[in-house]
């Protein structure tokens, strides 16, 4: 999602979450979802984690949020976080400044939520220390790589189990782009996450 180096570099930024700190002896993670809400994916992903017992959040895009009222309304209803992805969807590395925060603050207005995720992991500095000041800007340190197709589901699987620890925040997308992967490989991994003894928790400020 972003080169190697520029990963390091933003993961050195203290103006971003990349983890939450829970305390001593906590069991909680956090699954999260980009890119929807969508009526492929997302109402499976909803019926889904409703099987399975837990909670996640959604950093919705504003412009499918409109477009499916009734899918984003259920995310909310049934308990699960809400998170802003902006409007729709731009790389931070490829836009201007001032473009940037309108279609962030077009879908905060809409979602209601201090919660942010850049789409892609990309921001620039200029842009997190406008965005900062309002928001939490929420990264991860988990990357469940559903929109990587060549990777197994095996492989997938396991990078996301034996990186996650307490306090881990997990990438998932309910896009239609990865809606596949995504089926196959998310339900294994929470099912071994919870066989591992984690709970699934909704990011601090996430429920409106």
């Amino acid at each position: 999602m972003f080169s190697e180096a520029a990963g390091w570099l933003l993961r050195l930024d203290g103006r971003l979450r990349w983890r939450v700190d829970v305390p001593t002896g906590s069991t909680e993670v956090f699954l999260t979802f980009d890119d929807g809400p969508v009526p492929e994916a997302t109402p499976w992903v909803l019926d889904t984690l409703q099987e399975l017992g837990v909670k996640a959040t959604f950093f919705c895009i504003g412009r499918n949020a409109v477009d499916h009222p009734g899918i984003f309304a259920r995310i909310s209803d049934e308990g699960h976080g809400i998170g802003n992805h902006t409007w729709d969807h731009p790389s931070g590395w490829s836009i201007t400044p001032r473009a940037y925060y309108r279609s962030m603050i077009k879908c905060q207005k809409l979602t209601g939520t201090p919660l942010f995720r850049p789409p892609y992991g990309r921001i620039t500095n200029r842009q997190a220390a406008a965005i900062a000041r309002r928001s939490d800007i929420v990264m991860w340190d988990v990357l469940a790589h559903d929109f990587n197709d060549r990777w197994t589901d095996d492989q997938r699987v396991h990078e996301v189990v034996v990186r996650t620890r307490p306090g881990s925040i997990l990438v998932f997308h309910d896009s239609l782009k990865c809606e596949s992967r995504m089926r196959r490989s998310m339900p294994r991994v929470v099912r071994r996450l919870l066989a591992d003894g984690h709970t699934f928790s909704v990011l601090p400020g996430s429920v409106k």
